[in-house]
């Protein structure tokens, strides 16, 4: 990100391919100039291209620095949030600052700067498929736009989750959580961190810190993957209705805390019945280890290059159901899954099953997040039926995401 005095020198120089200049209009609170459609195949154009930055405030033409009046700041600010957020999809990870820059008569003025960084993934904006393409946007043809799909698609040539993470460096590990992946007396040098896999270099030769490195050792990696998180809503009945919803939750941080902290929150969230015959004996409405096994799969298997995309976890009485991004991998289908086993993310998985569980009740067979032997599936089907009576069901949607049902006790 540039300082106030690099991008007030960036700008006498004028629009380059990293550098626009966006004059803003208003009538009241709202933003007319420009245009939300125009400003959002901008923003997209950088993100799809090497990334770049936009001031507003600006005169494109003349270079002049007008402004903005400090009271429209948070106007505008909002307008750009919105834009990025809901305008382009996926969402663009931008980061918005409020500078002051000498204005016209050298006295400062406010202006904003948004510093849209390469992203991983291909952005689609009001207008269509951007690239930046020296001081203007240009609207990609379709073998340019399959030969990025291409290229940032590198599940398909490079697994997704050894892909560098843009704006990254490895002074963005956290040392407890990386040591966690480390030998007895091994030292975090980058050598270590590359043949770990959790940094490698961008095509710059700059490091930076893998989706699985930002997942498993990074404390927020939702800054740089904003989707990785699972949403998680309990129902007070058998139907998705917000007006009985009575508990929700999102759940970041690192991958096996998002999966213990889902568990928590099914574990707080279900009933428990009670039966007499010699003695008392108790029924959860669902299955720990089928749960457990659950959440650890879909953490570790979903498909992170699906930009926008998360976790969704619904409660209801009589089942729960898990959305999982990502159809199935390779040739996997709902009917082979318990027979046959496939990673769609290799690091991912390498990494949690070092990854050692807590002291959780109803896990005690379990010593670290995920095993290797593909036990999870054929787990979540017997304590399923043991507990319900009844199968669990996986469904493919639209080719796009996978959803399980888990049924509850009597359910």
């Amino acid at each position: 990100m540039m300082s106030p005095q690099e991008l007030a020198r960036r700008i006498r120089l004028g629009e380059d391919s990293t550098l626009e200049l966006k004059r803003v209009l208003m009538s009241g609170a709202r933003v007319t100039d420009p245009t939300r459609r125009d400003f959002g195949d901008e923003l997209a154009s950088f993100a799809n291209s090497w990334g770049g930055t936009v001031a507003l405030g600006v005169s494109d033409k003349r270079r002049d620095v007008e402004g903005i009046p400090i009271c429209r700041l948070d106007a505008v600010e909002g307008w750009v949030r919105e834009i990025c957020n809901d305008s382009i999809s996926p969402p663009i990870d931008a980061v918005i600052r409020k500078l002051e820059l000498p204005g016209i008569a050298g006295q400062l003025v406010a202006v904003i700067c948004i510093d849209v960084p390469r992203s991983l993934f291909v952005h689609k904006s009001p207008g269509g498929y951007f690239r930046r393409i020296g001081s203007s946007k240009r609207e990609m043809p379709p073998d340019a736009l399959a030969r990025l799909f291409q290229e940032r698609s590198q599940s398909r040539v490079i697994r997704f989750d050894e892909s560098p993470v843009p704006r990254t460096s490895p002074r963005d590990l956290d040392e407890a959580l990386t040591s966690r992946f480390l030998r007895q007396g091994e030292q975090t040098t980058e050598n270590i961190l590359q043949k770990l896999r959790v940094v490698t270099e961008d095509e710059n030769g700059d490091p930076r810190l893998t989706v699985a490195g930002a997942l498993l050792c990074s404390r927020e990696p939702r800054q740089w993957l904003p989707h990785a998180h699972i949403q998680a809503v309990c129902y007070v009945g058998e139907r998705q209705d917000v007006n009985y919803q009575i508990d929700a939750d999102d759940f970041d941080g690192t991958l096996d805390a998002q999966a213990l902290d889902a568990l928590n929150f099914v574990r707080r969230n279900m009933r428990v019945s009670a039966t007499k015959s010699v003695a008392r004996l108790d029924t959860p409405q669902f299955s720990t280890r089928a749960v457990f096994e659950a959440l650890v799969n879909a953490v570790a298997h979903r498909d992170y290059s699906m930009g926008g995309a998360r976790i969704r976890l619904h409660m209801f009485r009589d089942r729960l159901e898990l959305y999982v991004p990502g159809s199935l991998a390779n040739t996997l289908t709902p009917d082979s899954m318990h027979l046959r086993q496939y990673s769609r993310n290799e690091l991912i998985v390498s990494l949690l099953a070092r990854c050692s569980v807590a002291e959780v009740e109803g896990l005690e067979y379990r010593s670290h997040m995920m095993e290797r032997r593909g036990d999870g599936v054929p787990i979540i089907r017997s304590e399923t039926l043991e507990l319900s009576g009844r199968m669990p069901e996986y469904t493919v949607i639209d080719g796009s995401e996978l959803r399980l049902v888990i049924w509850a006790a009597g359910g």
